[in-house]
């Protein structure tokens, strides 16, 4: 039998349980067995996490860049050297295959790095004023205590994102992650940190019950000390999450669903654009934010691209994540999968066709799957799949392909296959997303670019500059050199 993980919240650096005693069951998706019992907090539990981290902050705040610099460059050594612990973890806990688990290591560790660089960026400039003897300047500073919200899907990498910056900035955080990855998501990494020398207080991490996980929620944002919200997850959520936010006048960032086009054009180079959509669509078993939902091809080449891409889905085996020849490992939940088949099977009732694909769920199993004689008015065409499911779409020009992309309420990110870049880069010009890639599909991140969408997709950006301007408060200070006249 295997062992089951025991792990309590973690408060100002310590391990606690949960008020009242209360547990909660972490599940495997592939086997439904529980690989670990956690705390479950209260509202109670995320006040007191909050009092931790309020605490560290002036302290944490004052550590001086090149100290601060020197834990993250170490925790991301040492997430690193644990890689196979958290790919085995990512496998157990969400049903992740090794080289989803293993890149979710390397990425994480980058954000890190390059959270570790963001800490030797200007903190503000010299402005120019109109008033003699005074110097002007913007300043940006640490905002307090940030609530951070991470989810199940790439846990090590957008749990790492979720707290990286604003740590760096002097920021401190409480980690709430998901409910199908806590460990993952939450206390691995924390433990991570805690090991590179992190202070107590400065990452504290609650977890709960599905049932307690609004109220916990509301509690962490309405906390008056909490100044920031970092969230990614659905659109569902993030609607609620947002909403809290805007009621304490608390600035989030939310990073939420999408609904993303990957265009083929005319040019482009068949072979290469089937084996992008793969893996686009297909990677992590469809569940990533930018997964390539809807495959819209130029009337032209789409009938030789369907048949190639339609052949490409029905070799890729799904099955154990833990066997290294998977490729599509399980859904999160039995619920998901049969969610996703629904999606498909009312699609076909009412007109579409399955050319790769689709039947019965296995469990938390579903295999990749085409689509195709897809219409506006089915659910398959307008919500987000987080699935192995990518429907195809013929369309006749570059200008019907901008079309049918916007059209959709998210605006998350978006591919572009051709062999002519200008052309691509005019076309994603056009496109209503936060991020658009030419000559590639949508799935992609890198610590260093502002990483976000429009629309149902959420606002604010992580990454680079625009991850330290969400996460820090400009000022502006003048200092007044001798007496300046006042008019009475």
């Amino acid at each position: 039998m295997p062992v089951t993980i025991e792990r309590q919240l973690l408060i100002d650096g310590e391990h606690v349980a949960g008020a009242g005693g209360r547990r909660t069951d972490d599940l495997n998706p592939y086997t439904s067995e529980v690989i670990a019992t956690l705390s479950a907090a209260s509202p109670g539990d995320a006040r007191l996490a909050v009092d931790a981290a309020a605490a560290a902050f002036e302290r944490w705040a004052a550590v001086v860049p090149t100290e601060r610099r020197k834990l993250f460059w170490r925790a991301a050594d040492l997430l690193e050297a644990h890689a196979q612990d958290a790919a085995a973890l990512m496998t157990a806990e969400t049903g992740a295959i090794g080289p989803w688990g293993h890149f979710n290591v390397g990425l994480a560790a980058e954000i890190l790095r390059e959270a570790a660089a963001a800490i030797s960026q200007p903190v503000g400039e010299v402005l120019t004023t109109s008033t003699p003897g005074a110097l002007s300047m913007s300043l940006r500073q640490p905002a307090g205590v940030v609530a951070c919200f991470a989810p199940w899907n790439a846990p090590v990498i957008l749990g790492i994102r979720s707290v990286a910056v604003a740590l760096a900035v002097g920021d401190t955080v409480v980690m709430k992650p998901s409910e199908h990855a806590p460990l993952s998501a939450g206390l691995f990494l924390a433990d991570v940190l805690h090991e590179a020398g992190f202070p107590p207080g400065v990452c504290n991490v609650i977890t709960t019950t599905p049932e307690d996980a609004p109220a916990v929620a509301e509690a962490l944002i309405a906390d008056a000390r909490v100044r920031r919200v970092s969230f990614t997850g659905s659109t569902r959520v993030g609607r609620v999450i947002g909403e809290l936010a805007a009621r304490h006048l608390t600035p989030a960032v939310l990073e939420l669903g999408g609904k993303n086009s990957l265009i083929v054009l005319d040019d482009a180079d068949l072979e290469y654009a089937v084996n992008a959509v793969a893996f686009g669509a297909y990677m992590n078993a469809g569940q990533i934010c930018m997964s390539a939902d809807r495959v819209l091809v130029h009337r032209s080449v789409a009938d030789e691209f369907t048949a190639r891409l339609a052949e490409k889905a029905s070799q890729l085996p799904s099955g154990d994540p833990s066997d290294p020849g998977t490729l599509i490992g399980p859904l999160i939940t039995a619920g998901a999968a049969q969610r996703v088949a629904d999606l498909v099977d009312e699609a076909t009732a009412a007109g579409a066709t399955v050319r790769a694909g689709g039947g019965r769920p296995r469990g938390a199993l579903y295999p990749a799957t085409v689509v195709t004689e897809v219409r506006p008015e089915m659910r398959i065409d307008t919500e987000e799949i987080f699935g192995p499911v990518c429907t195809v779409l013929p369309v006749e020009d570059d200008d019907e392909a901008v079309a049918v992309a916007n059209q959709s309420a998210y605006g998350l990110s978006a591919g572009i296959l051709t062999e002519d870049i200008r052309r691509g880069f005019n076309v994603g010009r056009r496109l209503r997303t936060g991020i658009v890639h030419v000559n590639d599909q949508p799935v992609d991140d890198e610590p260093q670019a502002p990483f976000g969408g429009v629309g149902e997709s959420g606002y604010g950006r992580f990454g680079g500059r625009a991850g330290v301007d969400a996460f820090t408060d400009l000022r502006w200070i003048t200092l007044q050199q001798g007496h300046r006249p006042f008019p009475f």
